[in-house]
């Protein structure tokens, strides 16, 4: 099925479901993918198919590029709501990510002072602590948590190096609330098994585990475009529903994307 590459380094603006006029930072490749996940609902596509061969974006080639979009967009008199770093795969994957916050923060600054600054992060990578301290400078550090089923990770998420779930919720823990959690929900059937962590067996625990976590925020979320693997299909708005209200009993404030 088709799926999407986004341009590098910036690309859009684009309207965002969960964050308004969103621009777009992509420090990865223009022609193609790279991730420290490989979730079969992605929409940029599987890592194998989608292999880049051109260069990252340098730090310095981000900055000038998001400079330029900056001013057209102040001298056309519409700023973005928020600065997104997100675009063809794993946002901290880029060797010098710390060092293009800052740089991103300062332009922000300067040229739409009432913009965020947000990150979407399968969060694979916040046990760096380079990754960590990056991230607590940002307004909103988004971090994914689908699920806290192992076996479901491994066969929906597909992490393609070592990821130890436990780790990771720890790592969680300790942004002492200034973090949202971000999760997919979906269903479907395939190579014969459910992929639907919409019912109480995956939802429960995992509300358990944010409850612990104590985030700032939570966003839950459904497939929107076509995905690279046939037999999914999108949670139904009750269902969306029914968890923003299980979260909201628990005292946790959420919000559903349809």
């Amino acid at each position: 099925m088709s799926t999407i590459i986004y341009p590098s380094p910036i690309f859009g603006p684009v309207k965002s479901r969960r964050l308004g006029i969103s621009l777009g930072i992509n420090l990865l490749p223009a022609d193609g993918k790279i991730c420290t996940f490989d979730c079969i609902y992605c929409e940029c596509g599987l890592n194998a198919t989608r292999k880049a061969k051109q260069a990252i974006p340098t730090r310095e080639e981000v900055s000038k590029a998001l400079e330029r979009k900056l001013v057209e967009m102040k001298e056309c008199g519409t700023l973005p709501d928020v600065l997104t770093f997100a675009g063809n795969g794993e946002p901290t994957i880029h060797p010098h990510f710390n060092e293009i916050i800052d740089d991103t923060i300062s332009l922000r600054n300067k040229y739409c002072p009432e913009a965020k600054v947000s990150v979407l992060t399968n969060a694979t990578l916040i046990t760096r602590n380079k990754v960590f301290e990056a991230l607590k400078k940002v307004d909103n550090n988004i971090l994914k948590l689908d699920t806290t089923n192992v076996g479901y990770i491994s066969f929906v998420d597909r992490p393609t190096a070592k990821y130890n779930i436990n780790e990771i919720i720890g790592q969680m823990k300790a942004f002492e609330g200034k973090a949202i959690i971000q999760t997919m929900f979906l269903k479907g059937v395939v190579d014969g098994k459910s992929v639907d962590n919409t019912g109480d067996s995956y939802v429960l625990p995992w509300i358990a585990t944010v409850k612990e976590i104590a985030p700032r925020e939570v966003m839950i979320y459904t497939i929107d475009r076509e995905t690279p693997v046939n037999g999914l299909c999108k949670a139904s708005r009750e269902e969306l529903d029914r968890i923003v209200a299980l979260l909201a009993k628990e005292g946790i404030k959420a919000t559903a994307s349809y």
